[in-house]
């Protein structure tokens, strides 16, 4: 018969090599004093002036969710930016009325559609509008979700003094 020799826990744990938390907190204050010191060519550089804050650059550092809100939040920073009135609860009320947040969403039963042109995405904006309306900075796409939301918010603004204004179909 062929026994196996098991070690116990502590028998295990005698083998691991063993740190002081005074070393591991030494050891991470030496890691962290290297990584706040900055190298000659660093040290050297005068800070650079900041470059004409574009609507990607803003975009591109918040890190939105690809989500409604994500989506309602990064839409509201480029029409902050170009100067487009607005709220969260006022395109959130108006995307929940004309679509319940679902950005390929497509009306192809009233006038438009009849006529060819169709309401598409968060907002339910047809072509044309999209067209004239569209945002630069946005994707070029009806159906890009923040394109959608800030063609939608630039009409409604142009057309009722803001989105926030909107209380049925427009």
């Amino acid at each position: 018969m062929n026994l196996k020799r098991t070690r116990t826990g502590a028998a295990r744990t005698s083998r691991l090599p063993r740190f002081s938390v005074a070393g591991i907190a030494g050891a991470g204050a030496v890691a962290a004093a290297l990584t706040l010191v900055p190298t000659t060519a660093q040290a050297a550089e005068p800070a650079a002036a900041p470059a004409s804050v574009t609507t990607a650059s803003l975009v591109a550092a918040k890190g939105y969710t690809n989500n409604l809100d994500g989506w309602i939040r990064e839409s509201l920073d480029i029409m902050a930016a170009k100067g487009i009135p607005g709220s969260y609860d006022g395109l959130y009320r108006n995307i929940m009325r004309e679509s319940s947040g679902n950005p390929l969403a497509q009306n192809n039963w009233d006038i438009n559609a009849i006529n060819g042109t169709p309401s598409i995405g968060l907002l339910q904006v047809i072509q044309p509008t999209f067209d004239a309306y569209h945002v630069e900075g946005t994707a070029y796409s009806l159906t890009d979700p923040v394109a959608n939301i800030t063609a939608a918010a630039n009409y409604a603004a142009d057309r009722y003094g803001s989105i926030d204004n909107v209380f049925g179909a427009y």
